[in-house]
């Protein structure tokens, strides 16, 4: 096979995931909007965590609120856990990896705030411990996941929201948590700010 078919294949199987989820996702994507949004009209903030592109994801995410997204507006209140390398190694060092965005939401989440996770396989122990850290401080969690969910997903309350992506794999999977990203912050912003 030559290389620009290999890169045909990618494109395709990223529109064909992508037409294949819309009907399901569309629905959690605006539900998950709409939380959102009500957090910050409440002037509560939005805590974001995830491992490797995930963690990327994170941040991605967290920027688009602090900064803006398509439209002039004020800064909205998010906070990417996963960018103070001193609390993230200082955690991990006395405490265990498994506990650097718990700890983090313990000080810093409040009742009402929201918890965006960003897992591929939803079984990574850290995001596990987040939920339920999240949970014990009265936060709904938006869970952005892949494969069956994993662990993570089986965590959730009723009144959290999962969005997953029903891939086997981690390219396409985060290919579309981007997408879902990018809807948010675009939700967000259509209802905040019209």
């Amino acid at each position: 096979m030559d290389l620009i078919n290999r890169v045909h294949q990618h494109f395709s199987a990223g529109i064909e995931l992508k037409t294949q989820a819309l009907p399901t996702l569309s629905p959690l994507i605006v539900k998950a909007g709409e939380m959102m949004a009500s957090c910050l009209q409440q002037q509560h903030k939005i805590l974001t965590c995830g491992n490797g592109g995930s963690a990327e994801q994170a941040q991605h995410f967290s920027s688009e609120m602090l900064n803006r997204f398509e439209k002039e507006r004020r800064g909205l209140a998010a906070i990417a856990l996963t960018t103070d390398s001193s609390a993230l190694t200082s955690i991990a060092n006395d405490y265990a990896f498994l506990h650097v965005f718990s700890r983090q939401i313990n000080a810093l989440g409040q009742h009402d705030d929201v918890l965006l996770t960003i897992s591929t396989s939803g079984d990574s122990p850290n995001i596990i411990k987040a939920i339920e850290t999240a949970h014990n401080q009265n936060m709904p969690v938006i869970l952005l996941s892949g494969r069956n969910g994993g662990k993570a997903a089986s965590q959730l309350k009723s009144s959290d929201i999962e969005i997953r992506v029903p891939s086997q794999s981690t390219a396409r999977i985060q290919e579309i948590h981007l997408l879902v990203i990018h809807c948010l912050c675009d939700l967000i912003d259509h209802i905040l700010f019209g």
